[in-house]
């Protein structure tokens, strides 16, 4: 079958149903007609990887919640999320919904990032990789793991319920004009088997000291629980109309537990890539963390660091600590000459770290203009602690906003 045709087939019934609507962002082809195999063995070993990590960025992101504001500060974090962050509400899960994105090289996974505070590839993960298999005929390795998510909703209300919260009043908010962060959001409301709403974030107001949704009659309901697709930092900056600091009010309610929020606050400091310096130099200190922990962060993790090491001896990777979607990160090679650089100027005044370079592993597509030869990039969500579902990406040696979604299958 011509891909054109097989395209239709595949993503015309998806954008019918409503659910995933984004096969085509910015007028380019997203999500790939083709499908990828993985083996068993690779994906239980990418499973493994997730967990252990996830354990030790746990630990870690926990005790730095409790830390000094010198700490904070040396790891990016604005002044306005201090106290909303200290005021962490559970050590044992810093975040509900991560994902870790890794290189598969020939030492093994590697992982170069992860993303705690507001991941997306959920749909694509969770949803569409299982029309995809039955499609093509093929094992789906994330079958059964939408499961995990209302698990994780499930369980994230309890907790706050058991520390004292109300939750009576349920919200999951993203932008609405934005169709893939608007979509992730409904989907997840849908699959969080919670009585919930979707409310666009300009609909959010602070009012009486309680964050509020502004109702068609112009009443302010009082939200209890929030699901934020919104990143942490851009909140910390916001500023109403007037100029009134409403972000930094709503973290102050945040703070005050007056609003519970998913992804929680510790959510951020995982989120931080200045954290995988801080655990890279405890590594190499060998300080703070057990033998176990030890092995997981030499087998999975690469040497990160607050200043340039690499320069002249090794290829690196220069990154804002708060850089999303490959925004802002610099390739460079031994000689200290650029190999591939992100444009988007956002991320460039953030503090940087610098990385071992880990080359992705190659990958040729069909697409739909032709064959396509590109870097493999592989995320892993980490739900409510545990190892669940993997999507795969297809784009350039940095992987961007626009790199292509490419369905997996299990052999």
């Amino acid at each position: 079958m011509e891909y054109e045709k097989r395209r239709a087939e595949l993503y015309g019934p998806l954008r019918e149903e409503g659910i995933f609507t984004w096969d085509w962002m910015y007028g380019e082809e997203y999500a790939l007609a083709d499908i990828y195999q993985i083996t068993a063995r690779e994906r239980e070993e990418l499973a493994k990887a997730t967990e252990c990590l996830g354990r030790v960025f746990a630990r870690t992101a926990s005790i730095v919640c409790q830390g000094s504001s010198e700490l904070l500060a040396e790891l990016g974090i604005p002044k306005e999320a201090w106290q909303a962050i200290r005021g962490t509400v559970w050590e044992e899960v810093p975040t509900v919904i991560g994902r870790f994105d890794f290189a598969q090289t020939p030492e093994g996974w590697k992982m170069l990032e992860l993303n705690s505070d507001t991941p997306t590839g959920i749909v694509e993960a969770f949803y569409v990789n299982e029309r995809a298999c039955r499609f093509f005929g093929m094992k789906n390795p994330n079958e059964g793991m939408e499961q995990d998510l209302t698990g994780a909703f499930q369980n994230a209300v309890a907790r706050y319920q058991k520390l004292g919260y109300s939750t009576d009043s349920i919200v999951f908010s993203a932008l609405d004009w934005h169709e893939e962060d608007a979509g992730t959001t409904k989907y997840l409301l849908r699959q969080s088997g919670l009585e919930a709403s979707f409310v666009a974030l300009k609909d959010l107001r602070v009012y009486d000291d309680r964050l509020c949704m502004l109702t068609a009659d112009g009443q302010h309901q009082t939200i209890d629980v929030l699901y934020r697709l919104h990143a942490l930092e851009k909140l910390a900056e916001e500023r109403d109309a007037d100029g009134y600091p409403t972000g930094a009010h709503v973290l102050d309610i945040i703070a005050r537990r007056r609003l519970a929020v998913i992804n929680p606050p510790s959510a951020f400091v995982a989120q931080t890539k200045a954290l995988q310096g801080l655990i890279w130099n405890l590594y190499e200190a060998g300080e703070f963390f057990t033998e176990e922990e030890r092995e997981t962060i030499g087998r999975y993790m690469l040497p990160t660091y607050f200043e340039n090491r690499f320069a002249g001896n090794e290829p690196y990777a220069v990154k804002p600590i708060f850089g999303r979607e490959g925004g802002g990160v610099t390739l460079y090679d031994v000689h200290n000459r650029i190999i591939e650089k992100d444009t988007e100027e956002f991320y460039w005044d953030q503090p940087m770290i610098y990385q071992r370079f880990a080359e992705l592993s190659s990958i040729t597509v069909e697409t739909m203009k032709g064959a396509y030869k590109g870097s493999l990039l592989w995320g892993s969500f980490i739900i409510d602690g545990c190892a669940s579902a993997i999507v795969a990406r297809a784009g350039g040696k940095i992987t961007g906003n626009l790199s292509y979604y490419v369905p997996t299958g299990l052999i």
